[in-house]
C-alpha cells in the first residue's frame, strides 16, 4: 500500500485551515462587506489623483484626506439627502397607502363583477399596508450597520491610499500567482470597476431626466421625486424605472386623470424604454466592452450577495471568474 507523502499532507492541511479562517472572517465582516468593497471601489477611482497630487509635492496624510472629503461631499452627502427626502415622502405616503390600497380594491372589484371573476377579494389591504411599512422601517433602520461600513470604508481608503505601493505590494506577496497573471486580474477589475462605477450612475441620471421631461409634459405632481425614484429604479434589475412609472401611472387613473396616466405610461414604455437599452449600449463600450449577458448575470448574483454596491462588483465577480477559468487554462491544461 502506497503511503501519502508528508509534503501533500501538510499542504492539504495549510490550504484546509487557510479556508476555514478565511471563512470565518468572511461570515463576520458579512454585514460590512459593502464597507471593504466600497473602500476598493473609490480607490481604484481616485489612485491616479492621488498619484498626481504626491507627484506635485503633497503629503501623502494630506492627499488621501482632500479626496476622501471630495468623496464624502460629492457622493455621500448627495446620497444621504435623498435618502432623507425619500423617507420623509415614503412617511407621508404609508399613511394613505391603505387608503390608496383599498380604492384601487373597490376599482378592481367593479372590473371583478363585470367579468365575473375574482382577483382581489381575499386581499388584505391593512395586511399589505402593515408588510410595507415594517419592511421600509427595518430598511430605514440599519442606521448603526451603515455608519461601521462607512467608518470600515474610509479606514481602508486611507490606508490604500497613504500606503499605496505597500498595498499593491502585499496583493503580489499573497496572492498564490504569477505576477504576469495578477496583473491581468488587476486590469480586468479596474475596468469593470470602472464602468460600473461611472457608468451605471450616468445612465440611471439619463433617465431619470427622460422619465422628468415626461413628468413636466403631463403635468406629474412632484415631478423631482419621481425623477429620483425612476434614476434610483434603473440601477434596480428587473424592475427598472418601472418603479417610479407605474406608481404615477396609479396616481393619475386614481385622481381621475385618465389621459395623463395613459399619456405617461406611453411615454415610460415608448421613450424611457427606448432610452434605457439606447445609452446603456453607448455607456458601456466607451467605458468597457462588457457583455450584456455578464452584467446581467452578475446582477443578480451580486445584488443578494453584496447588496446594493453588488450592481458593481456582481459583474466584476463573473469577469473575475472567466479570467481565472482563462488562467487556468493557460497554466495547467495540457495541450
Amino acid at each position: 500500500m502506497q503511503r501519502i507523502h508528508q509534503d501533500i499532507i501538510r499542504q492539504v492541511f495549510t490550504l484546509i485551515l487557510i479556508l476555514l479562517l478565511g471563512l470565518l472572517i468572511f461570515l463576520e465582516l458579512a454585514p460590512y462587506l459593502s464597507g471593504l468593497l466600497g473602500a476598493i471601489t473609490l480607490y481604484i477611482m481616485s489612485k491616479n489623483s492621488m498619484a498626481k497630487l504626491v507627484k506635485k509635492g503633497w503629503n501623502p496624510s494630506l492627499a488621501a484626506s482632500l479626496i476622501m472629503l471630495i468623496s464624502f461631499v460629492g457622493i455621500l452627502i448627495p446620497i444621504s439627502l435623498i435618502v432623507l427626502m425619500l423617507s420623509n415622502k415614503v412617511k407621508n405616503a404609508l399613511n394613505k397607502l391603505e387608503s390608496l390600497i383599498s380604492m384601487l380594491k373597490e376599482n378592481f372589484s367593479i372590473i371583478e363583477n363585470q367579468f365575473n371573476i375574482e382577483f382581489l377579494n381575499s386581499f388584505d389591504s391593512q395586511e399589505a399596508a402593515d408588510w410595507v411599512s415594517n419592511n421600509i422601517q427595518n430598511l430605514l433602520g440599519s442606521t448603526f450597520n451603515i455608519f461601521i461600513a462607512l467608518s470600515i470604508m474610509y479606514f481602508l481608503l486611507y490606508y490604500m491610499l497613504v500606503n499605496r505601493k505597500e498595498f499593491i505590494e502585499s496583493i503580489y506577496t499573497y496572492f498564490p500567482m504569477r505576477p504576469e497573471n495578477i496583473s491581468i486580474i488587476g486590469k480586468e477589475v479596474n475596468s469593470v470597476v470602472k464602468s460600473n462605477a461611472i457608468g451605471i450612475p450616468l445612465i440611471a441620471i439619463i433617465q431619470g431626466f427622460v422619465a422628468l421631461l415626461g413628468f413636466f409634459i403631463f403635468g406629474v405632481p412632484n415631478p423631482w421625486f419621481w425623477f429620483v425614484i425612476t434614476a434610483v429604479g434603473s440601477m434596480i434589475p428587473f424592475i427598472g424605472t418601472a418603479i417610479g412609472i407605474v406608481p404615477v401611472v396609479i396616481i393619475l387613473f386614481s385622481t381621475g386623470q385618465n389621459f395623463e396616466a395613459i399619456g405617461i405610461l406611453i411615454y415610460g414604455i415608448v421613450i424611457v424604454g427606448s432610452t434605457d437599452n439606447l445609452f446603456r449600449i453607448i455607456v458601456q463600450k466607451k467605458l468597457a466592452n462588457i457583455h450584456p449577458l455578464i452584467t446581467l448575470i452578475g446582477v443578480i448574483i451580486g445584488v443578494p450577495l453584496f447588496g446594493f454596491i453588488g450592481l458593481i462588483f456582481g459583474p466584476l465577480l463573473i469577469s473575475l471568474f472567466l479570467v481565472v477559468l482563462r488562467i487556468y487554462k493557460e497554466e495547467f491544461v495540457v495541450r
